[in-house]
C-alpha cells in the first residue's frame, strides 16, 4: 500500500486540532481540500479515522491506532528531505595551524573534486576538537596529536579529566576520529644573519646551538616540541600569536632564532630572512581531517576520496624511515 504524505500530514493536521477549520489553516489550504484528502485516505485503508457528528470531531478506534505510527512516517519523510538538503550545505570545515597555511592542502582536493566547502578559524585542536563534539563544525584540518587531559567541563586540552585514546592514535576520545591525508617537508626559517644562513640544507642536528623561535606559546606546539626534544634543541622562545608579519620580524632581528616552515608554503619575499631545506632527516608536518564518528556530513566521503586521489597524484603520503622524520604519534597514523 503506498500512502500519500500529504494525505497522512491532513489527518495528523486534524487529529492534533479535532477541528477541520484549524487544521486547514494549519497547513495552508481550504476546508474542502482537507476533507477530500482525509477521504481519499480513509478510502485507501478501508476504514473511518474520524467520527463527524454536532459535537465536532473525534478520533475512530482506528484512528488512535493509526495516529503514532502516520507521526513516525511524516518525522521519516522529513528526515528524508532534510538528507538531501544536507547534502547541498557546505561543509564546514575549522581549521588550526594558521601559520601554516593549512587551507592550501584542503583547496587541492576540494578544486579537484569540484566540492563547496566552508572555511572557519579554530583556535587550535582543543577548541576544534570541543566545537564537533557540540555538532557546531563538520571537520576539522590541520595536525592531530594527543591532546593529554580534558577539561572539568569537559573541554579538550585543558586540566583534568583524562581524554581516552587508542593505541594508533586514530581516535581522540569516543567520539572523534581522524585520517592522515598528507606528509609535508618543513624547511628551517632563520634571519640572514643567523650564522648558518649560507648553507643551502642543514641537517636538524646542526640547530642545536641555536634557539627554536615558536609562534605561540610553548605547550600549545605538539610538533615544535617533539622536534626539538628528538634533536636535542634545549633552548626555546615561546611567544604570541600575533600573525606571521610579527613572527617574521621577530626572526629577522635575532639572528640566533629559528623556526620551522612547511616547504611547499610560499614564503613573502621579505629581506633579512630566508628558508633552507632540512635533510638527513627531513622532518616531516602531518595533515590530518578530523571528524566526529556519529552523524558524519554527507560530504565527507567525497572529500576523503578527493584527499586519497590527490595523495596518490601528488605523493602526500610518502615516508621513508631512512631519509625522513615523523613523531611517534604520527607514524602510528600512517596508512597501513
Amino acid at each position: 500500500m503506498d500512502l500519500d504524505l500529504a494525505q497522512v500530514r491532513a489527518f495528523t493536521s486534524t487529529a492534533e486540532e479535532l477541528h477541520f477549520g484549524r487544521a486547514a489553516e494549519r497547513l495552508a489550504i481550504s476546508q474542502q481540500a482537507l476533507s477530500k484528502r482525509i477521504a481519499r485516505l480513509e478510502e485507501l485503508l478501508g476504514t473511518r479515522l474520524f467520527d463527524r457528528d454536532r459535537h465536532g470531531v473525534r478520533l475512530t478506534a482506528a484512528g488512535r491506532r493509526f495516529l503514532e505510527p502516520a507521526r513516525r512516517l511524516l518525522a521519516d519523510g522529513d528526515s528524508a528531505v532534510a538528507a538531501l538538503r544536507e547534502d547541498r550545505r557546505p561543509l564546514r570545515i575549522d581549521f588550526w595551524s594558521h601559520l601554516y597555511v593549512p587551507m592550501r592542502t584542503v583547496a587541492q582536493a576540494v578544486e579537484a573534486a569540484g566540492l563547496t566547502v566552508e572555511p572557519a578559524p579554530g583556535r587550535d585542536l582543543p577548541s576544534v576538537a570541543a566545537a564537533l563534539l557540540r555538532g557546531a563544525t563538520d571537520a576539522g584540518f590541520g595536525r592531530v596529536h594527543p591532546l593529554g587531559r580534558r577539561g572539568q567541563r569537559g573541554e579538550p586540552g585543558e586540566p583534568g579529566e583524562r581524554l581516552d585514546r587508542d593505541d594508533r592514535g586514530e581516535r581522540l576520545d569516543a567520539g572523534l576520529t581522524h585520517r592522515l591525508v598528507r606528509l609535508e617537508p618543513v624547511d628551517v626559517l632563520l634571519s640572514t644573519a643567523h650564522p648558518l644562513a649560507d648553507a643551502t640544507a642543514l641537517r636538524p642536528a646542526q640547530l642545536r646551538d641555536s634557539v627554536l623561535c615558536y609562534p605561540a606559546p610553548i605547550d600549545r606546539l605538539d610538533f615544535l616540541n617533539r622536534f626539538a626534544d628528538h634533536f636535542g634543541i634545549t633552548e626555546r622562545a615561546g611567544g604570541r600569536n600575533l600573525g606571521f608579519d610579527h613572527f617574521i620580524q621577530h626572526l629577522r632581528t635575532d639572528p640566533r632564532h629559528f623556526s620551522l616552515f612547511p616547504a611547499d608554503s610560499p614564503l613573502p619575499d621579505l629581506p633579512g630572512v630566508r628558508s633552507i631545506p632540512l635533510v638527513d632527516p627531513t622532518p616531516l608536518y602531518a595533515w590530518s581531517l578530523l571528524w566526529r564518528v556519529t552523524d558524519p556530513h554527507p560530504l565527507l566521503e567525497p572529500l576523503l576520496r578527493a584527499f586519497t586521489e590527490q595523495a596518490r597524484h601528488s605523493r602526500w603520503l610518502d615516508y621513508d624511515p631512512r631519509h625522513d622524520w615523523l613523531p611517534g604519534p604520527d607514524r602510528a597514523a600512517l596508512p597501513g
